[in-house]
């Protein structure tokens, strides 16, 4: 028996080791299936056909499209691995797409990227690894995650521009111990360096921008598409309930949006409030948008709950900063969330993730759905 752990701290020589690498076709998981290969691992790619494309482009900004599967699939003929497609459109809609069109009904702003990992790409590919007997699952997220004894624990990246952790809050620990971020110490420019040098066809590809099924960021057109009935007009309200405009549909608002209210005052407004129930959306100045409490749903806890004892530090939206805030857990699943210093924006449908910063970095905690 080899006594010495191998790169992706397992007991067991590269060449022993079946690794399934989740190929989305862009720069960084194909650098990971080729860090991978070049290791000695035996590895498996699998590319995930998510949903059916309306219009395909070369110059694609999203992700799981169908240029982004031949992408993948010259990266897996380049290394000479063994690659699959696993067709999942179905799974997709009823797990992400359903979900994010129900949302923005309700007069949430949903996260699809966090409902994706949760429900697609690492549940079912999870089983899926399982299935093929592979030792270990790695992803070219931007998140690092280290293990001690048998237990492993997820941080920040070490690009703090690229890091993913706010999207990966809800995978469960038995995920956690099973999953390998090989980019998690490194900056993207290393990343693109290293495509190079393998002399991959995606080493220039642009990053993914849009959520892969809203085309140009345009989610209402996907809304409409779906739930062509959810455009109905309804009130646009003040902060004392005075009627003030008519808005043509509360999917068209966001929490702490400026533009496109269309009501005009002598202070610039601000969305405050979506009351989806009665169809109206609630208007108001700028300083009414700071909230310092929130309430949370659909709890994941990555930690011990002793951890949560002292001040912690969380994220209330992806691009956000870290907050300094006192998490009170209340019945099973749901938290009470009080921030030092308010902030403005928060939106119910969001993720607040917790973090805890220690000798190696700042930890995730986990996170729940926001609710109010």
């Amino acid at each position: 028996m080899n006594n010495e752990l191998n790169s992706i701290g397992l007991n067991k020589k590269p060449s022993d080791t079946t690794v399934v690498v989740a190929m989305s076709g862009g720069v960084d998981s194909s650098t990971v299936a080729g860090m991978m290969k070049n290791q000695g691992y035996r590895v498996i790619g699998i590319t995930l056909k998510l949903y059916d494309d309306v219009k395909e482009v070369a110059s694609s900004k999203q992700c799981c499209s169908g240029q982004d599967i031949m992408d993948a699939k010259r990266v897996a003929n380049k290394l000479g691995i063994e690659h699959k497609i696993l067709y999942y459109q179905n799974k997709f809609k009823q797990g992400v797409i359903d979900n994010f069109v129900d949302s923005y009904l309700k007069g949430e702003t949903p996260i699809p990227c966090v409902q994706c990992n949760q429900t697609v790409k690492f549940k079912d590919l999870f089983e899926v690894s399982k299935d093929l007997k592979a030792d270990a699952m790695i992803t070219g997220h931007y998140v690092k995650s280290i293990t001690s004894g048998n237990e492993t624990n997820m941080y920040r990246a070490l690009d703090e521009n690229r890091d993913q952790s706010y999207f990966l809050f809800n995978t469960t620990k038995d995920q956690l111990n099973y999953l390998r971020f090989p980019l998690g110490g490194m900056l993207k420019d290393e990343t693109r360096k290293i495509a190079k040098q393998l002399d991959l066809n995606v080493s220039e590809k642009p990053d993914s921008q849009d959520i892969c099924f809203v085309p140009n960021g345009d989610y209402a057109s996907v809304i409409q598409k779906f739930k062509p009935e959810s455009y109905k007009k309804g009130n646009i309200k003040d902060i004392k309930g005075t009627v003030i405009g008519v808005h043509e549909g509360i999917v068209n608002f966001t929490i702490g949006q400026r533009k496109g209210i269309k009501v005009s005052d002598k202070d610039p407004l601000y969305v405050l409030k979506i009351n989806a129930d009665k169809n109206e959306i609630i208007v108001g100045p700028k300083n009414r948008l700071g909230k310092k409490i929130i309430y949370l749903d659909n709890l994941n806890i990555l930690a011990n709950k002793s951890e949560f004892k002292d001040e912690i530090l969380v994220k209330v939206r992806s691009t956000g900063k870290l907050l300094n805030a006192r998490i009170l857990f209340k019945e099973p699943e749901k938290a009470e969330v009080s921030l030092k210093i308010s902030e403005d924006g928060i939106s119910p449908g969001q993720a607040c993730v917790f973090y805890k910063k220690d000798n190696f970095g700042y930890k995730v905690l986990g996170g729940g759905w926001i609710t109010n």
